[in-house]
């Protein structure tokens, strides 16, 4: 993709997540390793987004639900987090809002300056006057280096941007402390990037499912970050794809996972009908606590079709 060295990626998942499963974290991690092996790119962080209740699903739980079993997925991890903008929106938002809500929120938390995928990176140092959430100032005497206001943002990025029971103040670098109300913040390259399955990519080029505007900047914008998912190779979609060959630098693809397990995890699908059937293969599927909550909630009891 041609990246600048050290460029900060936060991963992002939408869906309905109903439930969430062991796949979709798999995912995550996944992606993480791979962008971690080319060697330009570092995972701050990862988000589950989870969908509003109005995108049209007859099987859908509430968000209530969805979101407590996402939380209750995540709650051991030290680096993916729950996001339940979407859901508390009046209406559906699209999985091109929730990216772009989340690259503005980061850019006034941090104050950096971000830079499109598929746009040069040579910007100034952002600007940022009258920050409007309270901000912790932190002058030492030994002025930090920007892998240390880096190693900050890492370990906060999960209290910036996403529902956590306890917040924490920023930390940031007051360089200008004598000139004013205006603060100059180090400029960090960090950028939000959907992180999806093959089926995801493969609908992209399915005519009338997605807004044409959405896909173009999803894709040119932000860049893809695509695991491989039942058998479906993203390289052959994107080779099969005009449209999706035109951003095929933007567009990451995870290597193949040998025995699928990956693909089989992550559908909500199978997921829904193992708890429905008392499966044994449920605790493959889900995690303890997501089951847990399950039967005490006795959530997807009833047969459905969907």
């Amino acid at each position: 993709m041609g990246e600048p060295q050290n460029t900060r990626v936060i991963l992002l998942a939408c869906g309905t997540f109903n439930p969430v499963t062991k796949g979709h974290l798999a995912m995550f991690e996944r992606a993480s390793a791979h962008l971690s092996s080319i060697g330009s790119l570092h995972v701050i962080g990862g988000l589950i987004a989870p969908s509003h209740d109005a995108c049209g699903q007859s099987t859908l739980l509430s968000s209530h639900h969805r979101l407590t079993m996402c939380h209750l997925a995540v709650r051991t991890s030290k680096w993916i987090r729950v996001d339940p903008w979407a859901c508390l929106q009046q209406n559906s938002q699209s999985p091109r809002a929730v990216l772009e809500h989340h690259r503005t929120l980061l850019k006034q938390m941090s104050g950096c300056i971000f830079s499109d995928v598929g746009t040069p990176t040579d910007y100034q140092p952002g600007i940022i006057r009258q920050p409007s959430l309270p901000i912790q100032h932190s002058l030492s005497p030994s002025k930090p280096t920007p892998g240390k206001i880096m190693s900050k943002i890492g370990d906060d990025i999960g209290h910036v941007c996403c529902y956590r029971t306890r917040m924490q103040p920023f930390t940031f670098v007051d360089e200008n402390a004598n000139m004013g109300t205006v603060f100059r913040y180090e400029e960090l390259d960090i950028r939000v990037m959907l992180l999806c399955g093959s089926d995801t990519l493969l609908s992209f080029c399915i005519p009338g499912l997605w807004a044409a505007p959405d896909v173009k900047v999803i894709l040119g914008d932000f860049g893809v970050v695509c695991v491989p998912r039942e058998g479906r190779d993203p390289n052959c979609i994107i080779n099969a794809s005009p449209l999706l060959s035109k951003y095929k630098h933007n567009i990451i693809v995870v290597g193949m996972d040998s025995d699928l397990e990956t693909s089989f995890v992550s559908s909500t699908k199978s997921s829904r009908r193992a708890v429905q059937c008392g499966d044994a293969s449920v605790p493959r599927l889900l995690s303890q606590p997501v089951i847990d909550y399950i039967l005490q909630q006795r959530l997807y009891m009833q047969s459905t079709s969907g």
